[in-house]
């Protein structure tokens, strides 16, 4: 079976996007299926039509002359649909797999309809609300509703609908016309066998970060104003009294890093809070080691409440305690009181007693860190969560087709 899967951007570059998806197309290509790789403008110029990355090929769509703004959005789909003809031609795919954004769906819809492959959607996020959540949408506006119509479209028109998690499977449901059966949630995971049990704090980087003696809370990732990490700073100045040798290391950087300075200084935490910048892929697995709690304070917006992250689940793999808010996203990954803790949202007061609920029951830690890597173990791999594909996909295909394939279906 050959599925030519249309991806926003891929490696080279580093996003959980992309190793999210190359996680995928690793494993179906450990189910023996054929996968094609086509990413949109959005990857950038990349001065050539194919290039192969640690030994993925990936087809690139050039960029297009002022790809924001409406007139914009549709310059990017007439040339990723182009794209998506030109190896339809070529490779005569059996499946045509977009992942969002909706601006892959669309044209790989039409193309799809053209020649009559069938289409299946990963929606990942909905367009409206991650334009709402970065700042280039107002919820409600003209932009953004047009954009909640496109998104809403293309669900109804896909063959086969594919998501991340429960929350996102509610409300592609909530938009009317889309049938439960044809929506099937492939659940973000990890490599477990990627990750040491526990990693030991590497002590030249221990001291070279100042966390000697140190009890170190931390975070590791994009520093966005969803991810709350104001709040992490202000449990800090809350705790130190109780715990004086509380450190704050802050792991990546983002639009809220120059903010989150000028508070640590505000609140006169001084060399409490270490910010290391962004750091090397590979690398990050020594921050983790260097963290005892990892904190991950999300505020409560539609983004937050139905997507789930991928940083609680590499958390647990690795055997880390971890502590997050009560959003919908984290609510579906951490048992509170068994895999970690729970916290009330946007509550600095009740991240801080998180903290200390968790810094003085030290004797619970290692069956809440084993409780956590049994979690992923079970539940979360890419190896189990790639698995469901092979029933979307027999759903989408003919009969006639399906008994041609050398295709294994379990219901």
């Amino acid at each position: 079976m050959r599925v030519l899967h249309v991806l926003d951007h891929s490696i080279p570059l580093h996003s959980g996007y992309a190793f999210r998806s190359l996680a995928l197309l690793t494993e179906q290509r450990k189910l023996g299926w054929e996968t094609l790789h086509l990413t949109t403008p959005k990857q950038g110029n990349t001065e050539m039509q194919e290039e192969e990355v640690d030994g993925w090929l990936f087809h690139r769509t050039q960029p297009t002359p002022e790809m924001s703004g409406v007139r914009g959005y549709f310059r990017q789909m007439s040339a990723t649909r182009t794209s998506i003809e030109r190896l339809i031609e070529r490779y005569s795919p059996d499946i045509i797999h977009p992942h969002s954004p909706v601006l892959n769906a669309i044209p790989a819809i039409t193309a799809g309809r053209k020649r009559g492959i069938p289409v299946v959607y990963e929606m990942r996020a909905s367009w409206e609300d991650a334009a709402v959540d970065h700042g280039t949408t107002v919820e409600g506006s003209l932009r953004y509703r047009l954009s909640r119509a496109l998104e809403s479209w293309a669900l109804r028109k896909a063959d086969g609908i594919t998501t991340i998690c429960a929350g996102l499977r509610e409300d592609i449901l909530s938009r009317g016309g889309i049938p439960s059966e044809k929506v099937t949630v492939i659940p973000n995971a990890v490599n477990v066998e990627s990750f040491a049990y526990a990693p030991a704090a590497e002590p030249e980087l221990r001291l070279r970060l100042g966390l000697e003696n140190c009890t170190v809370l931390g975070f590791a990732g994009s520093f966005y104003g969803y991810e709350g990490l104001d709040l992490l700073l202000d449990a800090a100045k809350q705790l130190l009294p109780r715990y004086p040798d509380l450190k704050v290391l802050l792991v990546g950087g983002g639009p809220q890093e120059k903010a989150l300075k000028e508070q640590a200084q505000r609140l006169a935490l001084g060399d409490r809070v270490v910010f290391t910048g962004r750091v090397p892929h590979a690398d990050v697995q020594r921050y983790y080691g260097q963290i005892d709690l990892l904190c991950y304070p999300r505020k409560s917006m539609r983004l937050t409440d139905l997507v789930t992250p991928l940083k609680p689940l590499e958390a647990m793999a690795q055997g880390k305690l971890l502590i997050a808010s009560d959003v919908g996203g984290h609510r579906e990954l951490v048992r509170d009181g068994e895999t970690g803790i729970l916290f009330q949202a946007g509550n600095a007061v009740a991240l801080a007693s998180a903290i200390d609920r968790m810094l003085g029951n030290r004797d619970q830690w290692e069956s809440i860190r084993r409780a956590g890597r049994r979690f992923v173990e079970s539940e979360r791999t890419w190896a189990r969560s790639a698995e469901n594909y092979r029933t979307v996909y027999s759903r989408v295909l003919s009969p006639a087709r399906l008994a041609t394939l050398d295709l294994v279906i379990q219901d």
